[in-house]
């Protein structure tokens, strides 16, 4: 009988190199999900004891939270079973192979009514670049090749949390906008972020100078401002759900209601007649 291995989005060895050359002065998207991930801890009202981090960026992550334990995003998680009361995963998710396998590893290693909180660059990501860099693709070559990672929409990623079997589960995201010099500065700075292409399917040569100056021509085109700089989407989704507890709110069966509606608003129920339009 043949294994079947799901198929590989990522080439890690290749995304552990982007992630080796990121530099410290190009972490501004981590910065910003940091202080919007402890701005959420803190409307939470507890104290966590035990709390892991899985990131592919220990060193930033581990000063944002040096109580924290640090687990690599592999695909097999190095997370004991029941042992955080808080588990965080960090800018990482939008690499996963799998991202439900991710997040039920997340749910085993918590603890009943531990919080999980999750934050990464969703699908309205880089959208400027991806199209500008289609349509030069397209052009000088007449065809396509990844470049970009796809990335999920927030509409279908509570429904990930679900499915991995969090309670209460909750997906919101924020969009920022960087402002850049012209789109080769962009790419350069992705470079410096670690976020440089690590697809598998990915071309293995360097991309030819034709298309990355149709591209930044294009960009500049496309999405230009007045003062002749062009600018870069960022979607940050935040996901969050809880480990499953016997103390959490459940909803109510239908009918089991107790109060009237009517009565709770303060108005006169009325009986509609069917035989009347």
């Amino acid at each position: 009988m043949t294994d079947m291995k799901m198929p590989q989005m990522t080439d890690r060895a290749a995304l552990a190199r982007n992630r080796s050359r990121a530099a410290p002065a190009a972490m501004f998207l981590h910065a910003h999900a940091a202080a919007e991930i402890k701005e959420r801890l803190t409307e939470v009202n507890r104290t966590f004891q035990s709390i892991a981090i899985v990131t592919g960026f220990p060193d930033f992550w581990g000063s944002e939270f040096p109580e924290a334990t640090i687990v690599s995003d592999a695909d097999a998680l190095s997370l004991r079973a029941g042992a955080h009361d808080l588990v965080l995963h960090m800018m990482s998710l939008h690499w996963a192979n799998d991202p439900v396998g991710q997040l039920v590893q997340c749910r085993r290693a918590l603890q009943p009514d531990g919080l999980f909180m999750g934050c990464f660059l969703g699908g309205q990501t880089l959208h400027e670049l991806r199209a500008a860099m289609a349509q030069a693709e397209a052009r000088i070559t007449g065809g396509l090749s990844p470049r970009i990672a796809p990335m999920g929409e927030i509409r279908d990623l509570g429904g990930l949390l679900q499915r991995a079997g969090f309670a209460l589960p909750v997906a919101d995201g924020t969009m920022l906008s960087a402002s850049y010099a012209t789109a080769f500065d962009l790419m350069r700075d992705l470079r410096s972020m670690g976020e440089a292409n690590a697809l598998a399917g990915r071309v293995r040569h360097l991309t030819r100078r034709a298309i990355i100056a149709e591209s930044t021509a294009i960009y500049a085109d496309n999405f230009g401002d007045t003062n002749g700089r062009v600018n870069a989407t960022f979607e940050l989704i935040s996901l969050t759900g809880w480990a499953p507890s016997d103390s959490q709110p459940k909803p109510l069966r239908p009918g089991s209601a107790k109060t009237r509606l009517a009565d709770v608003l303060g108005t006169i129920e009325t009986t509609l007649d069917p035989s009347k339009d």
